[in-house]
C-alpha cells in the first residue's frame, strides 16, 4: 500500500503538498490535487486513522443532514439508526456529501478522507450518488429507497399495495372523486404511490383525471397548497390522498382555517411515518412505514457487514400498513369548493 511520502516522491513535489491535497486543502490547485488523487488511487493509497481502524459509520445525505421541513421521518429514522451502530459499538457522523467533497475526489477517497469506515445514504433526490458510491466500492447501504443497481445495497418500504388499500377504502365508502397530492420529486416512494392511487381507481372502473393529481413540496405549505388547488377545481374531489405526513398536517391545518369540516365536508387519507397521525384533528388515516425500523435494520446490516459478521448483498423491501381513523367517511351530498377568493363555496 502506498504512502504520502510515496506519492510526493512519483510527483516531485513536497509531502506537505501532497497532504494538503488529500486533505482537500484551499490552498492547492485543482490540478495538482487531481495529480495527487489519481496517483493516491492507482497505487492503492489508503489514509490511517490513528493507530487502529475507526469505528465510525457515516450518515450521508446530498446537502443538509437535518432541516426543519423534513418533518418526524429524519429524527424517527436517526433513533433506529443510533441503536443499530449501538450494538456493535460503532459511532455515528453526518455528512454533507455536496459540501464537503471535492469534485477531484472519487467516493472512496472522500469517506476514507472523512475517517468512516462505511455509509447510510439518505440521497433525498435523484443524483445517482449511491450508484456511484457502490461503483467505486466503498462500504454502503441506502435507506428509505432502492436502486436498480445490483451494486446497490439498500433497505426500504413499499407503499404500493398500502396506496392501493387507502383508496380502494376511499372507493368503497363510495368516493368517486378522489385526488392525488403527491411530493414534487419522483422518488421510488412517491412513485409507488401514485402507483397504489393509479392501480386503484383503475381496478374500481374509475376513469383517471390526471387534473386531481398535484404536486407540491413535502411540507405543510406544499399540502395546504395542493389542498386549495385541489378544491379550486370546478368539479373538486371529496377525497384526497396525501402521500406526506407533512402536508398532511398542512392540508388538516388549512381545513380547518377555511372552515372545511374532515371529514363530513372532505375526506383525508395522509401518510406517516411514526405517530403524527394521533396528534392532529382529526386523527387521520393514513398508509403508515417504520422509519425506525429502517434505521436501524440498515445499520446492523452495515455494522455486521463491516465486522465480518454478514456479506453479500442486502436488499430489503418492508411492508407499510393502513391505519383507518378518523379523517375518512361517506362523501358529502353537495362537494365544497373554493372560489377565487378562496371562499368555501358548495360545488354545482
Amino acid at each position: 500500500m502506498s504512502s504520502v511520502r510515496a506519492i510526493a516522491d512519483e510527483l516531485g513535489v513536497s509531502v506537505a503538498t501532497v497532504s494538503r491535497a488529500l486533505n482537500n486543502h484551499p490552498g492547492v490547485s485543482e490540478e495538482m490535487r487531481k495529480r495527487v488523487l489519481q496517483t493516491a488511487d492507482r497505487t492503492g493509497y489508503r489514509p490511517s486513522v490513528g493507530r487502529k481502524p475507526t469505528n465510525v459509520i457515516g450518515l450521508a445525505y446530498p446537502n443538509e443532514p437535518v432541516r426543519a421541513d423534513f418533518g418526524a421521518f429524519e429524527a424517527v429514522l436517526l433513533a433506529g439508526v443510533l441503536e443499530g451502530v449501538n450494538e456493535r459499538k460503532f459511532d455515528l457522523t453526518f455528512i454533507n456529501v455536496n459540501r464537503d467533497k471535492n469534485r477531484s475526489e472519487t467516493y472512496e477517497q472522500f469517506f476514507n478522507r472523512k475517517g468512516v469506515r462505511g455509509v447510510i445514504v439518505r440521497p433525498l433526490d435523484n443524483s445517482g450518488m449511491p450508484e456511484a458510491i457502490a461503483a467505486d466500492g466503498f462500504p454502503m447501504v441506502l435507506v428509505a429507497d432502492r436502486s436498480d443497481d445490483p451494486r446497490v445495497n439498500f433497505i426500504d418500504s413499499d407503499s404500493r399495495r398500502t396506496s392501493r388499500q387507502a383508496v380502494e377504502h376511499l372507493i368503497g365508502l363510495g368516493h368517486k372523486r378522489i385526488g392525488l397530492a403527491i411530493h414534487r420529486v419522483a422518488d421510488s416512494d412517491h412513485r409507488d404511490r401514485e402507483a397504489g392511487y393509479r392501480t386503484a381507481l383503475s381496478g374500481a372502473g374509475i376513469p383517471l383525471e390526471e387534473s386531481l393529481i398535484v404536486r407540491a413540496e413535502a411540507s405543510p405549505e406544499g399540502g395546504a397548497m395542493m389542498l386549495m388547488s385541489l378544491l379550486e377545481q370546478e368539479t373538486p374531489p371529496t377525497a384526497i390522498y396525501f402521500t406526506n405526513p407533512l402536508s398532511t398536517v398542512g392540508a388538516l391545518h388549512k381545513c380547518l382555517q377555511l372552515g372545511i369540516r374532515v371529514p363530513k365536508d372532505l375526506s383525508i387519507v395522509g401518510f406517516d411515518d411514526g405517530d403524527i397521525r394521533m396528534r392532529t384533528f382529526p386523527r387521520f388515516t393514513a398508509v403508515c412505514q417504520d422509519a425506525q425500523a429502517l434505521g436501524l435494520e440498515a445499520a446492523r446490516w452495515l455494522t455486521r457487514s463491516l465486522t465480518g459478521e454478514a456479506n453479500g448483498t442486502f436488499r430489503e423491501i418492508r411492508p407499510t400498513t393502513l391505519a383507518v381513523l378518523d379523517s375518512t367517511s361517506f362523501p358529502p351530498l353537495t362537494p365544497v369548493r373554493l372560489s377565487e377568493r378562496s371562499r368555501v363555496v358548495q360545488a354545482t
